[in-house]
């Protein structure tokens, strides 16, 4: 199987909740990360300079990565574009980079690996910019597709704790 693994470390994460049904709000949003959260679960979207994404984790909640920014620009620039939103609409923008690390799963091998130790159907259920919350042997990540061409590359994104487990176990499935 062909498969690299790299551990990409800290990854700037802002963990943002916010009402859904606002339009407006998320429109707000959108403009200040240059990508705007999606609205259909398990998916993802780029910024339009492709260096940050923002992942649909859960009706109301989205997981912005950034690539260059800082966590903490990303917060603020997120609040200054909904200074003033109407009521509850605007919930959070917190910066979560230490709560996740990344680990990149790449090669035409990467969805075999991940399907020994991950429920989630990968080739239905995961396509390119799809992500989930999941097991990954038996450790929770936030698995994500972002890209096929020239190769599957997956993104694991796992808690600090579980990082060297998690990459012995993929290096041990490699092997087996």
């Amino acid at each position: 199987m062909t498969v690299t693994l790299r551990e990409m470390g800290p990854v700037a994460q802002v963990s943002l909740r916010a009402d859904p049904a606002d339009a407006g709000l998320l429109a707000r949003i959108g403009e200040a990360l240059t990508a705007l959260p999606p609205t259909v679960p398990n998916t993802a979207t780029a910024a339009t300079d492709g260096e940050g994404h923002v992942l649909w984790l859960g009706p109301d909640e989205w997981l912005v990565v950034a690539t260059e920014d800082a966590p903490t620009e990303v917060a603020a620039a997120i609040e200054a574009a909904v200074r003033g939103a109407a009521g509850d609409a605007f919930l959070t923008a917190v910066d979560v980079s230490a709560n996740r690390v990344g680990i990149e799963i790449a090669g035409p091998g990467a969805a075999d690996l991940l399907a020994s130790g991950c429920a989630l159907d990968l080739e239905r259920g995961l396509p390119v910019g799809g992500c989930a919350q999941t097991l990954l042997a038996r450790a929770n990540v936030v698995l994500w597709h972002v890209a096929d061409d020239p190769t599957p590359v997956y993104r694991a994104l796992v808690r600090p704790s579980f990082v060297r487990y998690l990459l012995g176990w993929l290096r041990d499935a490699l092997e087996a």
